[in-house]
């Protein structure tokens, strides 16, 4: 197909190119992003994407549904026994409609709801001022302590004092175990569902290397695309515990996805999701998942050995949230762009208690799934953290200026300044050659 699309549009062809030649030469680094297999880009790429199929299995609203009615069932059925849940819906477009689904299924507007603050490492669909669910809904976040780990004392102390409706548990920056077990009874205690958002870890969770929600919550929501390394697609699915406090609420859930809030289902994308999960079924993909563990715990070790600084001074999972406030406060941007321009592609991110604002934000977010699914270990991991400390060290100088009117000026002077930076430049010829010896798609490897 490629080789059409570089005949009959070379323009779309040369910037897909152009992407993946950055993907194969860098760091793809960002906890959130991960490479999908052929066979997920085979099923994303099919002739279902020309089929609409709004409603559900044997309950379509159009006909020559039979197929996709086989394809979606299957998504349901392999969703199920890998998460051991209830009941699945396998539609939502996404992370947020997903998480918006579950609101529309238990909550009225003007509710209480509690969840992960955004700036201590939760989601903006937790109930963030921005977000609709901030605006719709009485939004009580909850915090971390001063040593990055949830502060339990103060979510049961809030839960029994606001009475929330719909809880919270997951986060987009949170780098250790989440205690779903201590949260299901602080929610129980309350009266509350317990949604656990478990996007980054899902992958995790179905190798067995983090704790399962599913006996502990009544609904699990993911996406598709980051640990469990398929198509950017999301899940709801409500647990036995689910059903048992209210036998009415897979039902619940799937109206609010159709009518409620979407139209026809992705069915290139359920085919995909159908993929990836019989992927996460087979041993190698534990062991994959445990090498995502390891090679985050060997990153983070190197990063502090060379004199970085890390919330939590470690981590659990796939991810890792670097403290810069030892150089001073804001360095998210700066740190972000210098490794950009060595091929190192991470995210600045607001770290619990920052200085700074999250637009210039005083910590950076990394992870390790693209990274392990090319095939890197404990060894990459180990020079990869030397290569960000010596580049975090490069640009520790640089300040950002009070006045906000002036901060353009700022970033574009210091991308000019370190636009020649010797030494970001050898690093980025070692990334170079490092990623040229752990191709994405060796059949796809336009490098030759």
């Amino acid at each position: 197909m490629m080789e059409d699309i570089s005949k009959t549009d070379p323009e779309v062809y040369n910037l897909i190119k152009k992407e993946l030649k950055r993907q194969q030469l860098g760091l793809e680094m960002i906890p959130s992003e991960n490479n999908v297999s052929r066979m997920v880009l085979q099923a994303m790429g099919s002739i279902l994407t020309n089929k609409y199929s709004e409603g559900y299995p044997q309950k379509r609203y159009y006909g020559g549904n039979q197929f996709i009615d086989e394809i979606e069932s299957l998504a349901i059925e392999r969703a199920k026994k890998a998460f051991k849940v209830a009941h699945a819906n396998v539609q939502p477009y996404s992370g947020s409609p997903a998480n918006f689904a579950v609101y529309v299924a238990t909550c009225h507007p003007g509710d209480v709801i509690m969840g992960h603050n955004l700036p201590d490492g939760g989601h903006l669909t937790h109930g963030w001022k921005a977000s609709v669910t901030g605006q719709f809904y009485k939004s009580v976040p909850y915090h971390v302590k001063s040593d990055g780990y949830l502060d339990l004392d103060e979510i049961e102390r809030l839960a029994k004092e606001h009475k929330p409706k719909l809880m919270w548990v997951g986060a987009t920056a949170y780098v250790r175990e989440f205690p779903f077990e201590e949260l299901g009874k602080i929610a129980d205690e309350a009266g509350a569902y317990l949604a656990a958002d478990i996007a980054h870890i899902s992958g995790l969770v179905i190798a067995g290397v983090h704790e399962s929600p599913s006996p502990y919550v009544h609904i699990i929501t993911t996406t598709t695309h980051k640990t469990l390394r398929g198509p950017r697609g999301g899940m709801i699915m409500v647990t036995q515990k689910g059903l048992d406090k209210d036998p009415d609420l897979a039902n619940k859930i799937d109206r609010a996805i159709f009518p409620g809030l979407q139209g026809g289902p992705h069915d290139h994308t359920t085919a995909a999701i159908a993929v990836a999960l019989e992927e996460s079924s087979k041993p190698e993909f534990k062991e994959y998942c445990k090498q995502i563990v390891n090679n985050s715990k060997e990153l983070a070790k190197s990063l502090m050995e060379n004199g970085i600084k890390l919330v939590t001074n470690g981590t659990d999972n796939h991810m890792i949230l670097i403290d810069l406030t030892p150089f001073g406060k804001g360095k998210g941007i700066f740190v972000q762009e210098a490794l950009d321009l060595a091929n190192i592609t991470t995210n600045k991110n607001t770290i619990p208690a920052d200085p700074s604002s999250p637009f210039y934000p005083s910590g950076v977010r990394l992870g390790t799934p693209s990274l392990t699914t090319r095939g890197m270990q404990e060894k990459e991991m180990e020079t990869i953290g030397k290569w960000i400390s010596e580049i975090i060290k490069e640009v520790k100088d640089f300040e950002l200026p009070d006045n906000k009117a002036e901060i353009g000026n700022c970033l574009k002077h210091f991308k000019e300044s370190i636009e020649h930076n010797k030494r970001i430049h050898e690093i980025k010829n070692h990334v170079v050659e490092l990623c040229r010896k752990f191709p994405m798609y060796p059949s796809f490897d336009i490098l030759r």
